[in-house]
């Protein structure tokens, strides 16, 4: 892979096609048309020597290469728009910005602390309020300019959102230590059969709603083991070390849980965790800044944890 052979005209399109999910898209965004950016496309997959981009009935799938790419070209790109525009005016030292995200629940507890001390030591002066915002009504609240980006299990359609993958993010259960699963041999995984058994805790917070969760147990016909709906995961970890429930919750946070027991589930399940925004803030020096910090902090290819220790 020789750089200096590489048009760099074709990482506007890598950009744009990552950013909007369509070819046809990405096209209009650059005043492409549709053939010259399917060309663009193939030229940088012969290049890279990767797809990019797969075709499934979701529409274009990233690969992992286009994720470790995209993001860091993106950034890259608007860096160098607005240095040669003139309108890099944000200087985080100096800024008494205030910005307003809007995370849930879970977000807030595994997301502000890295984002606040990045902030501290960055741009002491900014500010940022986390604003409850239901995953339907994000779209209308940037619009609004109510907030000004969020994180999420979001993937807004409307016109003017951009939505940018983050990560993906698998569930696993977490139970006490002393807690030894029925029916079948305990190990690193529990069985459909000792999931049958258990008493299960699950959280539905209402800002980004984990349905997918009770929809698998649905499927599986296990709901009927749901014992108990809290509307927070900060609640799970005592309530599953103070009894003999079985809560299932994202791995990151079973990661970050102390004193319980991680397990793999026997289904795959999983969700992804996207950086929304609108596009008029697209060209703010701040808001690219913010963006950047996010990308920077969180952004990471699939995630694995070890499970059937202590954490």
């Amino acid at each position: 892979m020789n750089f200096r052979q590489l048009d760099l005209n074709l990482l506007r399109v890598l950009a744009a096609i990552h950013r909007t999910g369509s070819v046809t898209k990405a096209g209009d965004a650059l005043s492409l048309s549709q053939s010259a950016t399917s060309n663009a496309l193939a030229r940088l997959r012969e290049f890279f020597g990767d797809d990019l981009f797969v075709r499934s009935r979701s529409g274009l799938q990233r690969t992992q290469a286009c994720e470790q790419l995209a993001p860091a070209v993106s950034a890259h790109l608007l860096s160098l728009e607005a240095l040669l525009t003139g309108i890099e005016t944000f200087v985080p030292e100096r800024s008494d910005t205030t910005w307003r995200l809007s995370l849930s629940d879970l977000g807030e507890m595994l997301c502000l602390p890295a984002l606040a001390s990045s902030l501290r030591r960055q741009a002491p002066h900014t500010r940022i309020s986390n604003i409850s915002v239901a995953a339907s009504a994000v779209a209308t609240s940037l619009e609004a300019r109510e907030i000004d980006c969020a994180v999420g299990i979001l993937d807004p359609k409307h016109r003017g959102i951009h939505a940018e993958l983050l990560f993906r993010e698998q569930y696993v259960a977490i139970t006490a230590p002393s807690r030894k699963p029925g029916k079948g041999r305990a190990g690193k995984s529990l069985s459909r059969a000792q999931l049958a058994t258990s008493s299960l805790v699950v959280a539905s917070p209402m800002a980004t709603f984990h349905s997918s969760v009770e929809e698998m147990l649905q499927s599986q016909q296990l709901a009927d083991r749901i014992m108990l709906r809290a509307r927070h995961f900060g609640a799970l970890p005592d309530l599953v070390k103070s009894s003999d429930l079985l809560a299932i919750v994202p791995a990151t946070y079973a990661a970050s849980c102390e004193g319980v027991v991680v397990w793999k589930l026997p289904f795959a399940l999983h969700y992804d965790v996207r950086l929304v925004w609108h596009s008029s803030t697209d060209r703010d020096p701040a808001q690219q800044w913010l963006r950047a910090l996010l990308r920077e902090l969180f952004w990471r290819p699939v995630h694995s944890v070890r499970r059937g220790s202590a954490s």
